[in-house]
């Protein structure tokens, strides 16, 4: 392999890196944006809510719409946009000129993501695929374990500024390693829409959309309300703020490893006692999150819970759309997001009802029960599937 294709897969997890970072990073410096720009935290919370509705609706269209483009011209595309709009974000002179800078190109978010996970599988040896594809995916949760601690810190240490120019940094350095160390990647012959589209015809796709829609939302929803959880409620100092943070992300990471093998072994099981898990949590948490040692404790274990949640979602979808693999994953990053930006704005109007952050946790608990409701559902219409196929066969 030439030495530009050896850095490929590292260059393409550091992109997902830089686009989650700035997607979730947001999340630890709401509260700063919302003081700085004298706005409500729940209308700062549209940087979060806003940006995944765009995603959401760019998920299932856009890596198709690019799909016949050569792949490095669409990866200068979505780091560029993502460069230069985290660059203006730092010297946005009002709170409208920072929304719409930030979501203008979260377009891009899933045409890069899918992209990088397609080029990492084809850039190497067919054995050495999955293991490519996996350090892509190590981005998200690198993007999703600094970004909010970091920039917390930054905004409590320095400025929003230097916060917002994190973000910038990590785009632009990944902006300029694109152009020098990635190689000219001509696009193959684009999928079939017709093939893509099909399926939508199944009920077993609506209803697991449904339900990782509800499952996202309960975790983003409060997640995204979090720093100012742990300042208004928990009462915590801030270095332990961004250190909590860092141990959450950590947690998440541990909860990536536990799903693939608890998926593997009891993934009828995991699906339906997750979310009265998760439910369980939270109500500790609503009770006791104004002491701090227990919050500590009971938002370690959610970091666990809601990293074996994320790949439960994808499973969710994934397992019964699998033969459309591509569309399949863009209708999950769609629902998803925009699970985050229902949530988020789902939990803000509890938090406006109750005047507190605290009751963002109700909105999440409301979240979760139905999307329980909706895997039990699913799980009724895959197995009524599975009866009529094996009758067919007979």
């Amino acid at each position: 392999m030439t030495k530009k294709n050896r850095l490929l897969v590292p260059l393409l997890t550091l992109g997902v890196f830089s686009i989650l970072n700035t997607e979730m990073g947001i999340t630890g410096i709401v509260p700063h944006i919302a003081r700085y720009y004298n706005v409500p935290l729940t209308r700062a919370g549209l940087l979060v809510s806003a940006f995944a509705l765009v995603v959401a609706f760019a998920g299932p269209t856009m890596p198709l719409l690019f799909s016949r483009i050569n792949r490095k011209t669409v990866m200068l595309l979505a780091t560029g946009a993502f460069a230069f709009s985290t660059l203006a974000a730092v010297f946005a002179p009002n709170f409208t000129f920072l929304l719409l800078i930030r979501i203008l190109p979260a377009v891009f978010h899933p045409v890069y993501v899918s992209l990088a996970m397609t080029v990492a599988a084809t850039s190497v040896p067919i054995e050495e695929s999955q293991k490519a594809i996996a350090r892509v995916f190590m981005g998200v949760s690198a993007g999703s374990l600094l970004g909010v601690p970091v920039s917390n810190f930054l905004a409590n240490h320095l400025s929003l500024q230097a916060a917002m120019t994190f973000f910038a940094a990590i785009n632009i350095i990944v902006f300029l390693a694109t152009i020098f160390l990635v190689p000219s990647l001509p696009a193959e012959k684009g999928l079939s829409y017709g093939e893509q589209l099909r399926l939508l015809t199944r009920k077993t796709i609506w209803i697991s959309i449904i339900s990782v829609l509800l499952l996202n939302g309960a975790v983003f929803g409060f997640n995204a309300y979090l720093s100012d959880f742990l300042d208004t409620v928990s009462h915590l100092h801030v270095n332990l703020i961004s250190l909590l943070l860092l141990g959450i992300g950590a947690a998440n990471i541990v909860g990536n490893g536990l799903a693939g093998q608890l998926l593997a072994k009891i993934p009828k099981r995991l699906l339906i006692s997750l979310p009265l898990v998760l439910i369980a949590d939270y109500i500790l948490l609503f009770l006791f999150g104004g002491a701090a040692l227990p919050a500590i404790i009971l938002l370690l274990i959610f970091g666990v819970l809601a990293g074996i949640e994320g790949n439960v979602n994808q499973y969710l979808i994934y397992n019964v759309g699998g033969d459309a693999p591509d569309f399949a994953n863009g209708l999950f990053l769609a629902a998803a997001n925009l699970g985050v930006t229902l949530g988020t704005s789902f939990c803000g109007f509890f938090i406006r009802s109750g005047k507190g952050t605290a009751f963002a946790l109700l909105g999440s608990i409301i979240m979760f029960a139905l999307g329980f409701l909706a895997i039990l559902i699913r799980q009724a219409w895959v197995s009524k599937q599975k009866e009529k196929a094996g009758a067919e066969t007979e």
